[in-house]
C-alpha cells in the first residue's frame, strides 16, 4: 500500500505535452500530480507562460508551478528534423496533450490520424479556442475570448459597469480541468476496449458549460441574466456586507434554516418567521430590504466580532482573503495546500497543493518546473535512442535545444 500511495494512481502512464500558455500545461500538470510521467516539449524560446507573472533571479514563478513534476525537452517542431525526433518518441507515450490552433499539427504531419499509425491506441487530447470542427475552428482563440463569447463574461462585474474579469486565466483552467477529465475517460475506455481516441476540448464550450442554468431559463423566459456584483442572483442573502472597521464580510445564508440562524446571531430572531423573509422566494423578492437590515447590523460591529458571531451560529461567512491571509491561515497549512518544493534554481519554492485529496492514491509534488531543455539529452537518449553525436548534430541544426547545465534527474 505504501508503494501505491507514493507512486500515484496514474503511475505507469506516460504523457507528452505539446501545450503552451495555460490550458494544455494545466491539464498535463494535473496528470503529473497524480503520478503520470509527463514530458513537456518547448521551443528554444520557451513556453509563453515563462514570460507571464513574476520572476525571481530570472526564474518564472508561474512556470515553477504549472510545469512542476514534468521533464522538459526542447524541440523545434517547425523544422522537419524536430518533428522527426518527436515521431521517434510517440510510440513510448499513452497520451498527447496539445493546444495548437486546429490545422497546425495536420500541416506538420502530427495529426491524430498520423499519430495513430505510430501508436494505434494513443489518446490525443486537443484543446483549442472553438473546437476541432465548426465554422470558427480555424480562428485564433484565447481563454478570455471564449469566456466573452460563452456568456460567462457577461455575468462578471457590476450591473452598471462593463463586464469585468477575474485576474487569472479562468477559462484556460476550466478547459484544462475538462481536458484532464476527458483524458482519464479516454484512458478508462482504452482499458476496457483497447482503443484510443481523440478528446476535443473547446475553450468556448468549457466556459459555456458553466452557464448551464441560464440555457433553459432563456429558452422558456427569454431572460439573459445580468451582472450582479457581489450578489449571487436568486439566493438572498448571499453578498458582501461592510463592517464597522472598514472591512467586508461575505455572508451566504440563503437556505431557510441557515437564515434563521443568521437572524438569531443578529439578535433579531423574528426575521426568521417574518413573511417577507421566511422563505427563499420571499427573501429574493425583498432582497434590498433584507440586505439593508443585515448591513445595519454588520456596520455597527468590527469584522472579528461579526465573524465570531456567525461562526458561533454556524452561518457560512468569511472576509475576503488575500494571498498573505492564506499563507498565515492554519487551515491551509493543515491541509497541505502550501507545499515547500525543491527547485533547481531557487533552492525551494512554495507551490499550491494537490487537489483533490485521495486517501489511497494521493498526488504528490516532486519538483518545481525545470529549465527549458533541461531534460532533452536524458529523454532523447533513453526514449528515442539518440547518441550524443546525433544530439549534437541536431542541436547544431536548431532541431533540438539542450540546457547548458545538462541537469540529469535523479
Amino acid at each position: 500500500m505504501l508503494k501505491l500511495k507514493e507512486a500515484g494512481p496514474l503511475s505507469g502512464y506516460r504523457v507528452l505535452e505539446l501545450g503552451s500558455t495555460a490550458s494544455g500545461p494545466f491539464c498535463a500538470r494535473l496528470l503529473a500530480d497524480f503520478g503520470a510521467e509527463v514530458i513537456k516539449v518547448e521551443a528554444k524560446s520557451g513556453d509563453t507562460i515563462r514570460g507571464l507573472g513574476q520572476t525571481v533571479d530570472g526564474k518564472s514563478l508561474y512556470a515553477a508551478t504549472i510545469a512542476r513534476n514534468k521533464q522538459i525537452i526542447s524541440l523545434n517542431l517547425r523544422v522537419p528534423e524536430g518533428r522527426e525526433v518527436l515521431r521517434k518518441l510517440i510510440s513510448r507515450f499513452d497520451v498527447v496533450v496539445e493546444n495548437f490552433r486546429p490545422g497546425v499539427l495536420e500541416k506538420w504531419g502530427l495529426s491524430y490520424d498520423d499519430l495513430k499509425v505510430l501508436r494505434p491506441d494513443i489518446v490525443m487530447t486537443r484543446i483549442s479556442g472553438y473546437g476541432q470542427t465548426g465554422p470558427y475552428s480555424g480562428k485564433p482563440g484565447y481563454g478570455v475570448i471564449g469566456e466573452a463569447m460563452s456568456g460567462l463574461r457577461h455575468m462578471i462585474g457590476d450591473p452598471d459597469r462593463p463586464p469585468s474579469r477575474v485576474a487569472i486565466p479562468l477559462t484556460d483552467y476550466i478547459a484544462g480541468l475538462y481536458a484532464a477529465l476527458g483524458t482519464m475517460l479516454a484512458l478508462l475506455t482504452r482499458e476496457k476496449t483497447g482503443q484510443g481516441q481523440c478528446v476535443d476540448v473547446s475553450l468556448l464550450e468549457s466556459a459555456f458549460s458553466f452557464m448551464e442554468s441560464y440555457v433553459p431559463t432563456y429558452d422558456k423566459t427569454q431572460k439573459t441574466g445580468m451582472r450582479s456584483g457581489s450578489r449571487l442572483p436568486d439566493s438572498a442573502p448571499n453578498t458582501l456586507f461592510p463592517t464597522a472597521d472598514g472591512n467586508y464580510i461575505h455572508i451566504a445564508a440563503f437556505a431557510d434554516s441557515i437564515f434563521r440562524r443568521l437572524a438569531g446571531a443578529m439578535g433579531q430572531p423574528g426575521l426568521g418567521t417574518d413573511d417577507r423573509f421566511s422563505s427563499q422566494a420571499a427573501r429574493n423578492q425583498n432582497e434590498a430590504e433584507l440586505e439593508a437590515l443585515i448591513r445595519a447590523w454588520t456596520s455597527t460591529h468590527a469584522l472579528a466580532q461579526v465573524q465570531a458571531a456567525l461562526d458561533a451560529a454556524e452561518v457560512p461567512a468569511t472576509r475576503i482573503f488575500t494571498m498573505a491571509d492564506i499563507f498565515a491561515d492554519e487551515h491551509f497549512q493543515a491541509r497541505d495546500m502550501l507545499v515547500r518544493t525543491p527547485d533547481d534554481d531557487l533552492g525551494e519554492v512554495t507551490l499550491a497543493g494537490v487537489v483533490p485529496r485521495m486517501s489511497l492514491t494521493p498526488g504528490h509534488i516532486k519538483w518545481a518546473g525545470r529549465r527549458i531543455g533541461q531534460d532533452t539529452r536524458v529523454v532523447l537518449q533513453s526514449m528515442a535512442g539518440l547518441t550524443d553525436q546525433e544530439m549534437e548534430k541536431l542541436e547544431e541544426s536548431g532541431a533540438i535545444s539542450c540546457d547548458p547545465q545538462r541537469f540529469a534527474p535523479a
